[in-house]
């Protein structure tokens, strides 16, 4: 069925459907279009770890941007679960930043001290120390941050949440909806043709297709530098004594799931290759041994692989498409979408409604990458 609606959303995932719900709370019109299952892609296979201080090397532009959405989270989660009805497992367990290699003391300690002028709770803990607070880290770890403030949530709910609590409030969202086609007249986005033979026509055009967005680079004729990042996560059956906090240590994170265990997650160029490989898990389930060696004799529950949408500075792609008049770009959140999507609704429906940018995403401007025209 044809319709017109003020602001067509491509991408349903949790940038899309934040920024669906953020619209409709300020009265806007607004409609999404998936090309799968609502949040079936990335968002469903995020661990849902709320833990700021990792892809931080210090302050600057991406720490506000992380900051102060992990902040929006205490008082954006009651809103939601009454808002859609759906729990979200929001909890705050706290973090344990450790090593095993007291050769890499001095330098846990200089992450430490580039971490200060953040803001978050930290304290510096002697590898006893840490399995007092922790018991069951192995005996080798020999120090740790400890990070009280860091969380987790259930990923694949965050999604569903933002995308019924949207609906509620009136948003329009169709799944297995892809779009096949843009209608412009000069340089705006005057309607979109699905896969279904729809003809959706809009006012403003915001592009949410995470790893997807290069396939819209000949249809705008401009570049986006989004390109996949794969990430398998393997979940283990929980330890007879549960884990306490979320675990990270040498490059992998260990993260108490009710009765499991997520264990994640690699980093690999396979272009949208999503398989789960057995080296690859088998790596995760060693390195996850070696920090908790309860988890040795623990069944292999399930693995599975997400894309990240990473984008070549590691931060998201937010503001104004370069010479549309109606086309925003909210993508490229790289490993932290569920993290950044509140901050990325809210900022992205203050730009649609007020046509001004919230100085916080400015930094995230697709013009820094000095987008050139691409040849049609």
């Amino acid at each position: 069925m044809n319709h017109t609606t003020d602001v067509l959303i491509i991408g349903g995932g949790v940038i899309g459907t934040s920024i669906a719900y953020h619209l409709r709370k300020l009265g806007v019109d607004v409609s999404v279009l998936e090309r799968e299952e609502i949040g079936s892609q990335a968002s469903s296979a995020a661990a849902g770890l709320l833990a700021p201080l990792g892809p931080l090397p210090g302050p600057g532009p991406l720490a506000d941007l992380l900051l102060s959405s992990f902040a929006m989270f205490p008082s954006l989660v009651p809103e939601l679960e009454e808002a859609s009805g759906i729990h979200l497992e929001y909890e705050r367990p706290g973090a344990l930043r450790t090593i095993r290699n007291p050769k890499r003391i001095a330098n846990l300690k200089k992450r430490m001290k580039a971490w200060e002028p953040l803001g978050l709770q930290m304290e510096w803990l002697t590898g006893e120390e840490a399995r007092q607070r922790e018991p069951l880290l192995g005996p080798d770890v020999c120090a740790a941050i400890y990070a009280p403030e860091e969380s987790q949530i259930r990923a694949p709910q965050v999604v569903k949440a933002f995308a019924r609590a949207a609906s509620n409030l009136g948003a329009r969202i169709y799944s297995h909806s892809e779009a096949i086609n843009l209608h412009r007249e000069g340089n705006k986005i005057t309607s979109v043709c699905t896969i279904k033979g729809e003809t959706i026509a809009c006012n403003h055009l915001i592009l949410a297709p995470g790893t997807w967005a290069g396939q819209y680079e000949k249809w705008l004729n401009i570049s986006i530098p989004v390109s996949p990042l794969k990430g398998q996560i393997l979940l283990l059956q929980g330890p007879a004594q549960p884990l306490k906090h979320i675990i990270f240590g040498d490059a992998t994170y260990i993260a108490p799931k009710g009765n499991g265990i997520l264990v994640g997650a690699t980093k690999e160029e396979a272009g949208f290759d999503t398989q789960v490989t057995e080296k690859e898990t088998s790596l995760l389930y060693e390195t996850a041994t070696k920090f908790v060696p309860a988890l040795r004799e623990r069944r292999r529950e399930t693995a599975w692989a997400g894309l990240r949408p990473r984008t070549p500075d590691r931060g998201p792609i937010l503001g104004a498409a370069p010479n549309w008049k109606n086309v925003t770009l909210a993508t490229g959140h790289n490993s932290v979408g569920i993290m950044l999507s509140p901050l990325t609704g809210k900022a992205i429906a203050e730009l649609i409604t007020t046509g001004h940018t919230p100085e916080i995403i400015r930094p995230f401007s697709p013009e820094r990458f000095q987008l050139q025209t691409v040849a049609s």
